[in-house]
C-alpha cells in the first residue's frame, strides 16, 4: 500500500498549546535580585524559601505577580486605566508563561471603624437581602439593614419640559439602617476640654495643647488671626460668646493672612481631623493625645450594634440582623442551615457556602461585626482567601505571603489542605513560606539566598523537598532542626497577677504570670491569647508592647530616619564641618532641588504606566552636590546611608567618626538580625518580618521592665529563629521580663514557663488549659499544644 493511501491512525503530535507548562523568568533584578533566572512549573504548588531578606518577595510579588497585574491593567481602555494604580514594569529581561495572578497578602484590612468582617466579605450583603425578604416586621429594602447607609428624606419641585412647563412636586425617601446617634460606628465619644487647652494661657502663649498646633503652625494662626477671639487674652477670661466661637463655631469660609480658609470651632475641628479616624491607624503621639482627651463609650441608643431601631426590631425566628452579626460564625452557619425557605433558596445556599468557608479556613470563631482593623495579619489574609475558595476560575496563579502566619500547628494542616485544593483545581500556587510543615507539601521548592540583603538575591536550590533536605543550603540544613525542651528553667523574680480577665472571649481567667523569665502564651488561633496579653497587660508604665501593626512609612522613610539614627549622624557631620545639621537631611535643606530629595524622578506617560528613573542631577543620591563635599571619617552623607548596619557599626565605633549615640542604635539593629540592611533603604521595600524586627530594635531602648511581643517569629527563617531566641535570652538575662504570644514550637520549647489557652477557638476557648514548664506540658500531653510540642521535640 502506498504511503498516500494509508488510513491507519497516526500517533498524534503534541498540541502546541500544551507546551506552555512553565513560567519562565530570565534576568530578574528587582531590589536585591542578582540576575535571577528560573522556571516554575504551572498547575503545581511551588514554595519559595530563604532567610528573611533573601529576595523571596522581590521575585514572587514584585516581579511575577506585579508584571501579571500590569499586563492585565493594560487590557483595559486608557480611560479605565486612569483610575487604576500605575505599575512600572519590573526590572526583568523576560517573563513568559504568566497567567492571571491573584495576590492574597498579609496587608492589614482598612482601619475604618465602619469596616467589619461582614462588610469585607459578601456575608453582610447577603444577610441584608435575607432580612429584607424574610424579616418581620418588614421595614424596607436591604439598605434598611445597612449600618453604613443613613436614612434620608427630601422634598422639592422638579420642572418637566413637555410643551408647557410644569412644576411637579417630588419627594425622595431612602430608608437606611444607620444608627443616627453614633452614625454606624457603635461608639460615641466625649472630649475632655482640659486636654485641648490650658485656660490660664492666651493663644500667643501657646494655650492649645493638641499635637500639630504649635505656635507658628497654620492651625494656630487660624485661631489667632480669625478675629473671633483676642490672641493675647487668657482663655479663662473669655466671654461666653468668645468661648463658644473658639470651641463650637460652625464652619465659615473667610480670608486669613490673605488666604481663603475655613474657620471652625476647636471641638468640631478635632472631631473631623482626629476622632473620625481609626485610633490604630494614627501616629503614636496623636494616639496618645486621643487616649488622654477622648473617652469612647458604647452608643447608648443602639447598644453598640450600629443599627437603627427599625433594623434591630425586624427579626427572623426571633433573631435580628444585629444578633446574627454578633454570633460566632460557626453558630451563625448552623442557624442559616436551619432556615428552609424556597423563595430565597439560592441566596441561602450562597450565604451557607460563605459561612462554611470561614469555618473551614479556621475562622469560625470570628463574628461578622468584628471590626476589620482588629484582625491580625494572618487572620486578614485568611479572610481574603474566603472569596477564592468557591471560585470557578482555573489556570490562575495564586500568590500567598506566609499563609501560616499566626496559625497554631493544629491549624497549619487545614491551611495545607486548602493550598492543595486550589492546586488540584488546575491553578498555579506560589507560596512564600518558612514553616517546614508547609514546605513539606510542595511539588517544587525554590530556595533563595545564601544570605540577606546584598548577601542574597541568588537561587541556591530548585527542585523537590527531598533534594532541598540534602542540598546543603541554609534552609536544607535547618529543615529538620528540632529544639529540645529547656531542662532547667530560670527561677521567676516575682509574679504579675491577672484576675478575672474577660476581654472578648476570655472566661474570667485568673493566672499568675511569672516575672524575670521568658513566658510564652500559646493556644490555637482565636483562643484568647492577644485578648489576655494586650487586655490585661496594657502598654504604658514599665511595659513595652510590640505588636504586629505595620510601620506606616513613605518611600522617603528608611531605617535611619525610623530609628532616630539619622539625628546623631547629622549632628556629627554638622559638628565636624561647622554647618547646620539640616543640610544632611534629604527631606530638608540638603535635598537635591531637582528630585526634592526623593532620588528618583517620576514621569507620567499618560496612556502608559508611569516610569521612575534615577535623578540625573544627584544620580539617585538625594542630596545637593554641595552637601556631598562635607565629609566625616572620609565619607560623605550619601556614602554613609549606603552602608549596611554592620559596616556602619564599625565605622561609627572608632576614629574621627566615633559617635556613641549612633553606635547604640546600630548595635540594637544588629542584635535583632538586621545587620545586612542598608541605612538608606526605603521602608516600603522591607518585608513584614524585617519591619517588626526594626520596631523591636527601636523599642529596646525604652525604659521598660516588661516586654510583650506578638508573634515575633512572623517572617523569620528557621535559621533566624535561633538568633531571635538568643536576643530574648539577653533581654531576660539583663533583668527584663519577656512575655511572647507565639505558636512556633522552637520558642515554646525554649520558654521558662508556658501559659496555654483553649481548648478551642471563640466561645470554645477563652479558658486556661495549662500553665507550667515546657517539660511538664510535653509530659502531660493534655492539650492540643502539648501534643504538637511533644511530636516536635520527639518526646
Amino acid at each position: 500500500m502506498s504511503k498516500a493511501t494509508r488510513t491507519d491512525p497516526q500517533p498524534s503530535a503534541p498540541h502546541g498549546a500544551d507546551s506552555h507548562d512553565l513560567i519562565r523568568v530570565l534576568g530578574a533584578r528587582e531590589n536585591n535580585l542578582k540576575d535571577v533566572s528560573i522556571e516554575i512549573p504551572k498547575r503545581r504548588l511551588t514554595v519559595f524559601t530563604g532567610v528573611s531578606g533573601s529576595g523571596k518577595s522581590s521575585l514572587v510579588f514584585n516581579t511575577i505577580a506585579a508584571e501579571s497585574q500590569r499586563l492585565i491593567n493594560e487590557t483595559y481602555s486608557a480611560f479605565v486605566q486612569g483610575f487604576m494604580p500605575t505599575l512600572a514594569r519590573p526590572e526583568v529581561d523576560v517573563l513568559e508563561g504568566l497567567t492571571t495572578a491573584i495576590i492574597v497578602d498579609q496587608q492589614r484590612m482598612g482601619a475604618d471603624p465602619r469596616s467589619t468582617v461582614g462588610t469585607a466579605t459578601d456575608a453582610n450583603a447577603m444577610l441584608r437581602i435575607l432580612f429584607s425578604r424574610l424579616g418581620t416586621p418588614h421595614i424596607g429594602p436591604p439598605s434598611a439593614y445597612a449600618f453604613n447607609v443613613p436614612s434620608v428624606r427630601a422634598s422639592g419641585a422638579i420642572t418637566v419640559e413637555r410643551g408647557n412647563k410644569k412644576a411637579v412636586k417630588a419627594t425622595f425617601n431612602r430608608t437606611g439602617g444607620m444608627c443616627p446617634r453614633c452614625e454606624g460606628r457603635g461608639t460615641v465619644s466625649d472630649i475632655d476640654l482640659t486636654q485641648l487647652y490650658d485656660d490660664s494661657k492666651s493663644l500667643n502663649e501657646g494655650a492649645i495643647t493638641i499635637p500639630g498646633y504649635g505656635s507658628d503652625g497654620w492651625n494656630m494662626r487660624l485661631y489667632k488671626e480669625s478675629g473671633f477671639v483676642d490672641p493675647d487674652k487668657p482663655i479663662s477670661k473669655y466671654t461666653k460668646k468668645e468661648l463658644n466661637d473658639f470651641l463650637h463655631h460652625e464652619a465659615t469660609r473667610m480670608k486669613i493672612a490673605g488666604i481663603n480658609m475655613t474657620y471652625e470651632g476647636l471641638v468640631p475641628r478635632v472631631q473631623k481631623s482626629m476622632l473620625s479616624k481609626d485610633k490604630e491607624a494614627m501616629q503614636p503621639h496623636i494616639r496618645a493625645f486621643v487616649d488622654r482627651a477622648v473617652t469612647f463609650a458604647t452608643c447608648p441608643e443602639c447598644d453598640g450594634t450600629r443599627l437603627s431601631e427599625g433594623a434591630r426590631a425586624s427579626k427572623i425566628k426571633r433573631i435580628s440582623i444585629a444578633d446574627a452579626c454578633a454570633m460566632q460564625i460557626s453558630d451563625l452557619a448552623d442557624w442559616v442551615r436551619g432556615l428552609k425557605e424556597p423563595s430565597v433558596a439560592p441566596l441561602l445556599t450562597a450565604l451557607q457556602h460563605t459561612l462554611d468557608s470561614f469555618v473551614e479556613i479556621g475562622l469560625g470563631y470570628l463574628a461578622l461585626d468584628r471590626p476589620a482593623g482588629t484582625l491580625s495579619g494572618g487572620e486578614a489574609q485568611r479572610v481574603k482567601m474566603i472569596r477564592h475558595l468557591g471560585s470557578s476560575l482555573t489556570d490562575v496563579t495564586y500568590v500567598f505571603d506566609e499563609p501560616t502566619a499566626g496559625l497554631h500547628p493544629h491549624d497549619i494542616q487545614r491551611m495545607n489542605e486548602l493550598l492543595l485544593r486550589l492546586r488540584d483545581k488546575g491553578n498555579t500556587v506560589l507560596v512564600v513560606e518558612h514553616k517546614p510543615e508547609t514546605i513539606a507539601i510542595a511539588d517544587h521548592v525554590v530556595d533563595l539566598g545564601p544570605g540577606a540583603g546584598t548577601g542574597g538575591g541568588s537561587v541556591c536550590f530548585e527542585g523537590t523537598v527531598e533534594g532541598l533536605r540534602t542540598g546543603g543550603t541554609v534552609t536544607g540544613r535547618h529543615f529538620d532542626d528540632r529544639a529540645s525542651v529547656k531542662e532547667t528553667p530560670r527561677e521567676p523574680t516575682g509574679t504579675l497577677e491577672i484576675r478575672g480577665a474577660s476581654a472578648n472571649n476570655l472566661r474570667d481567667v485568673d493566672v499568675d504570670v511569672p516575672l524575670g523569665v521568658l513566658v510564652v502564651v500559646t493556644g490555637v488561633a482565636g483562643s484568647g491569647k492577644s485578648s489576655l496579653v494586650h487586655g490585661s497587660i496594657p502598654a504604658g508604665e514599665g511595659v513595652v508592647s510590640i505588636d504586629q501593626s505595620p510601620i506606616r512609612g513613605s518611600r522617603r522613610s528608611n531605617p535611619a530616619t525610623y530609628t532616630g539614627l539619622l539625628d546623631p549622624i547629622r549632628k556629627a557631620f554638622a559638628k565636624v564641618n561647622g554647618v547646620k545639621p539640616a543640610l544632611f537631611s534629604a527631606n530638608s535643606e540638603g535635598a537635591c532641588p531637582t528630585c526634592n530629595g526623593a532620588g528618583v524622578i517620576y514621569t507620567d506617560l499618560a496612556m502608559m504606566a508611569g516610569v521612575a528613573s534615577p535623578c540625573e542631577d544627584c544620580e539617585g543620591k538625594r542630596y545637593q552636590p554641595s552637601v556631598l563635599e562635607y565629609h566625616l571619617g572620609g565619607r560623605d552623607i550619601s556614602e554613609v546611608l549606603a552602608m549596611s548596619v554592620d559596616e556602619a557599626e564599625e565605622f561609627f565605633g572608632a576614629g574621627e567618626a566615633a559617635t556613641p549615640a549612633a553606635q547604640r542604635v546600630l548595635t540594637r539593629l544588629s542584635d535583632v538580625g538586621l545587620g545586612y540592611l542598608t541605612l538608606g533603604q526605603p521602608l516600603t521595600t522591607l518585608s513584614g518580618g524585617e519591619r517588626q524586627r526594626l520596631k523591636l530594635a527601636t523599642h529596646m531602648a525604652d525604659k521598660g521592665g516588661v516586654y510583650v511581643l506578638d508573634e515575633p517569629t512572623t517572617g523569620l527563617h528557621l535559621a533566624d529563629v535561633e538568633q531571635l531566641l538568643a536576643l530574648l535570652d539577653r533581654l531576660v538575662d539583663s533583668g527584663k521580663s519577656v512575655i511572647v504570644v507565639e505558636h512556633h514550637q522552637a520558642v515554646m520549647a525554649h520558654a521558662d514557663w508556658i501559659i496555654d489557652l483553649g481548648p478551642g477557638a471563640g466561645h470554645d476557648g477563652g479558658r486556661l488549659v495549662f500553665e507550667g514548664t515546657p517539660a511538664d506540658l510535653v509530659a502531660a500531653r493534655s492539650t492540643l499544644t502539648g501534643e504538637h510540642l511533644a511530636a516536635y521535640v520527639g518526646g
